[in-house]
């Protein structure tokens, strides 16, 4: 079934999700994303972005689209078990007033979203340690990379590490291994990375510092400081140079398209940052998985 509405004055130069919301009912904002990305819902005919500004006179349809049967619809949370509420707890490194810290395993996002329903934020949202708080995911860790994260226990907590993650006054440091031998023992990668959003290409900086801990022909061992924060940096960067990470399914060379690990081989191993002139450092060991490709690629680290 398809509807058609005619913008009117009052409306005139309003943002499209905005009218969407206004016209149609109070939508969350990401079913009016997915509309407007599969063509659910358009304006002149043509798909556009929800920041779109809309004009006098301008048609706006939508296609097959039932909004109050969407809207009913309860978004289901992820209920974690007891025994995994058990499993993350045992992971905390730290835990005071204001946050905690954990070594988070591979195979877990750090908070729900569209293709992910297991996540560290709903997961600690029913354990005691938050029994008078809520968790606040304050920085990103992709699902498959192991290692230090923080979870606010308050909003001023949050909004805090929230700007010195901006602010690059957390350092980082991640562990790889990755295929083949890395030409140079040390040095800084910069790259323009490019992504999409909403079919855009967008083009980012990244540089990232890095040191060779130990290599072969086969492999190598590397520890990098991102100075930046781009998505997937690390990896998009490991990638350019020829020495993707072992496990990473989406950025591999052809040439190591074989024998992929089931686990993506990098780490999270340490964090370092400054509140209020307290100095905060924490590591996470590593993984047994990854101890024992060291192991088995005859590399040598120092755990």
């Amino acid at each position: 079934m398809i509807k058609s509405y005619v913008v009117d004055e009052t409306c005139n130069d309003m943002r499209l999700d905005r009218w969407i919301r206004n016209k149609l009912g109070n939508i969350p904002q990401s079913l009016v994303e997915k509309s407007l990305r599969s063509g659910k819902i358009k304006v002149n005919k043509k798909k556009v972005k929800s920041s779109f500004k809309i004009k006098t006179g301008f048609e706006i349809q939508t296609f097959n689209i039932n909004f109050k049967e969407n809207i009913l619809q309860k978004k289901i949370k992820y209920q974690p078990t007891d025994q995994v509420i058990k499993e993350n707890e045992n992971l905390i490194i730290d835990d005071n007033e204001n946050f905690i810290v954990l070594n988070k395993k591979s195979g877990i996002s750090v908070q729900g979203g569209t293709k992910s329903k297991k996540n560290l934020v709903d997961i600690f949202s029913k354990s005691e340690v938050f029994k008078n708080s809520k968790p606040y995911s304050v920085h990103r860790l992709d699902k498959d990379t192991s290692g230090v994260f923080i979870i606010a226990k308050n909003r001023e907590t949050a909004q805090l590490l929230t700007s010195l993650f901006r602010l690059r006054k957390v350092h980082k440091t991640y562990l790889a291994i990755c295929n083949g031998e890395i030409e140079s023992d040390k040095g800084e990668w910069i790259s323009d990375l490019i992504r999409y959003e909403n079919g855009k290409k967008i083009i980012e900086k990244a540089r990232t510092l890095y040191k060779v801990i130990d290599k072969n022909s086969l492999c190598s061992l590397v520890e990098m400081k991102p100075i930046t924060g781009r998505k997937h940096q690390l990896r998009k960067q490991l990638y350019e140079i020829g020495n993707s990470i072992f496990g990473d399914t989406k950025y591999r060379n052809t040439e190591f398209a074989k024998g992929i690990n089931k686990e993506l081989m990098l780490h999270s191993y340490q964090i370092k940052f400054m509140i209020n002139e307290k100095k905060y450092t924490y590591t996470a060991l590593l993984p047994d998985y990854f101890k024992k490709l060291i192991k088995t690629k005859r590399l040598k680290f120092s755990n």
